[in-house]
């Protein structure tokens, strides 16, 4: 079941004039409300105490999802293979991976790449909850196939967690980039792990997508079935030159675009 919010629409009939602008006072019109969450969203930004209360609610309605979301029958357990190729770097989405911290802590040791806004903040803390280790860079800016300098942090850092024989779990596409498209981020630290990336999906039949998000985030909702999908180990060469990475840059795109769909298909009754 898919839930989606559906833009208001008007109908007019001949014989009725619609107005095409408001009087200049209802324009003007205070917002007290609006006004009120403008001077407190910082301050509640910065207190310990909302931010506490925020992660424990988000990692209580993870579980209650994951709880009330039976996997389908034609879903097989990703630990297994993980442990079998580990360590490896789980490569996801943007949008896609609210879910995904449900599998950190089984047997699979694991850290995430989460970069340094207040958004992720949340997100790395969370994450920590379940057990996974948090490493804070970026993999790239959007619009761009390069690796700044903080993004070089980011994957020295994660190079040295994966040498301790803990797998990583990055996004794959930039912030604010361009959607489903896969950063060099993330075939660079392939590259210098001599790791595979394994693309990897969570679907849910009950879910609500924010359409107008850049990454049409998908909020999984409890009680609806779901299903896990991953693809092939990729590797890419420790000698591999621009042209090389560009070509694992693609693969790496198609295969997180093919196991998102297939998750899809599963919980949507297509296959």
């Amino acid at each position: 079941m898919m839930i989606e919010v559906a833009p208001q629409t008007m109908q007019k009939s001949s014989d009725t004039k619609i107005a095409t602008a408001r009087p200049a006072a209802a324009v003007n019109r205070p917002r007290p409300l609006k006004a009120l969450w403008r001077r407190i969203r910082k301050p509640l930004a910065r207190s310990v105490l909302v931010k506490r209360i925020l992660v424990n609610l988000v990692v209580f309605l993870v579980r209650f999802t994951s709880w009330t979301n039976p996997m389908t029958k034609d879903t097989s357990d990703p630990v297994d293979y993980f442990k079998k190729n580990a360590p490896v770097i789980l490569a996801l989405w943007h949008g896609q991976h609210l879910m995904v911290p449900i599998f950190a802590g089984r047997g699979v040791p694991m850290s995430g790449l989460f970069s340094r806004s207040a958004d992720a903040e949340l997100n790395a803390q969370v994450a920590q909850k379940f057990g996974l280790g948090v490493v804070r860079g970026s993999g790239g800016r959007a619009g761009s196939h390069t690796i700044e300098k903080g993004g070089a942090r980011a994957l020295i850092a994660l190079k040295r967690v994966m040498a301790k024989g803990e797998s990583t779990a990055m996004i794959a596409d930039i912030p604010n980039g361009t959607p489903r498209e896969a950063g060099l981020g993330i075939v660079t630290l392939a590259k210098i792990t001599g790791r595979p990336i394994i693309a990897g999906a969570y679907a849910s039949s009950r879910r609500l997508v924010l359409e107008k998000s850049w990454d049409k985030t998908t909020i999984n909702l409890p009680f609806g079935r779901a299903t896990v999908a991953h693809g092939e180990p990729i590797y890419v060469p420790a000698d591999a030159d621009a042209e090389e990475l560009e070509r694992k840059r693609q693969e790496v795109t198609a295969s997180l675009n093919e196991v998102t769909a297939q998750a899809y298909r599963r919980v949507d009754g297509h296959q």
